[in-house]
């Protein structure tokens, strides 16, 4: 489980760097929303962490709260570049 929380925590990062090196607004597009897919997997594996005890409440509601932020933030950035595009 450790493993797998870290490869979407990291995959979040690498998405949204790579989206924002591409060219076409499409290819960025489509790595935001695997981004914003890895934060739905992160949150699902803190509440599967939480649930099993393998993190307290505090660490559970610290992380899941920064992926909610995160989230929030890449929306953003989705509507932007959804909106750029259609220019």
């Amino acid at each position: 489980m450790t493993s797998q929380l870290r490869r979407a925590a990291v995959s979040i990062e690498s998405c949204i760097a790579e989206g924002f090196c591409r060219f076409h607004f499409k290819d960025r597009l489509n790595f935001y929303y695997d981004a914003r897919g890895s934060i739905g997997e992160v949150q699902s594996q803190m509440i599967d962490a939480k649930d099993l005890g393998f993190v307290s409440e505090e660490e559970f509601k610290q992380v899941f709260d920064q992926a909610e932020k995160v989230g929030v933030i890449l929306g953003g950035l989705i509507r932007s570049t959804e909106n750029l595009s259609k220019r």
